[in-house]
């Protein structure tokens, strides 16, 4: 295979990701680091710095239409990403440390758990009671755009989120997968709003997350551009496509997807170590 057959097999998967991260609000780099990694022989340290470069460029693809239409909650996003951007640093500092191989397994099975959650039933529009009073201090509740017009909403449960993405932010920093499944559960499940909000924030807040972790990566030379090229490159169009998609998609539809991709990522983590052992 040569570097331009390499490039575009790269720009396609890249584009696959973009759009199911944009969709799922996963951020696309759950997709790239087992792609990279067990199609295409790549080293994981330099897969996880391509893949962080990918959910940068996600993040700034999809972020744009999900503010535009008034999906996404800029507060709301702003204030956790405190929590995501320290545990990012963090982990991406202690990521030569931990065994990557250990951390999968445990990744894979907290994947699953999340899955199980995400396919129970739960109301697209969750009830308006009585909020968290940080979220009211802080002006945390907002609004969301449905065909039946506009309809307001309350976030709960604000520091149990909080903790949620502080791990969230270590586990990006640790494999470079932007952690949207952990961001989104935290919104959907823990502060209970609802799954699109959860979705469309998740991705305007990945790029920040990644950024944190991605110039420690840089700084080690695990950043390769012509690695990291082809990924952006193919990950940004896919992340527009995916995002206009979401708009008009069915929630529960957006649920399947996810549950979906969530056990998909799983299974490949437990096979590559499983492979790996062998």
């Amino acid at each position: 295979m040569n570097i331009l057959e390499f490039s575009l097999l790269v720009w396609l998967g890249s584009f696959s990701a973009g759009f199911v991260g944009a969709l799922t609000g996963l951020g696309g780099g759950v997709i790239i680091v087992p792609l990279l990694t067990s199609v295409f022989g790549v080293d994981i340290r330099y897969a996880v710095g391509a893949s962080l470069v990918s959910v940068i460029a996600t993040s700034a693809g999809a972020a744009s239409t999900y503010i535009k239409k008034g999906f996404a909650n800029l507060r709301l996003g702003m204030f956790l990403e405190v929590a995501t951007t320290i545990g990012a640093i963090a982990g991406a500092l202690i990521a030569t440390f931990v065994s990557v191989k250990a951390l999968t397994i445990v990744l894979a099975i907290v994947l699953l758990y999340s899955a199980y959650l995400s396919g129970q039933p739960k109301l697209e529009n969750p009830e308006n009671d009585t909020s968290d009073p940080l979220a009211d201090y802080l002006q945390l509740n907002s609004t969301y755009p449905t065909p039946e017009g506009v309809i307001s909403y309350q976030v709960h449960s604000v520091p149990a989120g909080f903790i949620v993405m502080l791990f969230a932010g270590v586990i990006s920093g640790l494999l470079g997968i932007g952690s949207g499944a952990f961001k989104v559960l935290a919104m959907d499940q823990i502060m209970r709003i609802p799954f699109k909000v959860s979705t469309t924030t998740s991705n305007f807040m990945i790029g920040v997350t990644a950024a944190a972790s991605a110039g420690v990566y840089l700084a080690r030379g695990y950043i390769d551009p012509g690695l990291s090229m082809p990924v952006m490159l193919g990950i940004l169009p896919g992340a527009f496509l995916g995002a206009r998609v979401l708009v008009g998609a069915k929630t529960q539809i957006l649920r399947i997807v996810f549950s979906l991709v969530l056990v998909s990522m799983a299974v490949k983590m437990v096979y590559q170590n499983l492979a790996g052992g062998m």
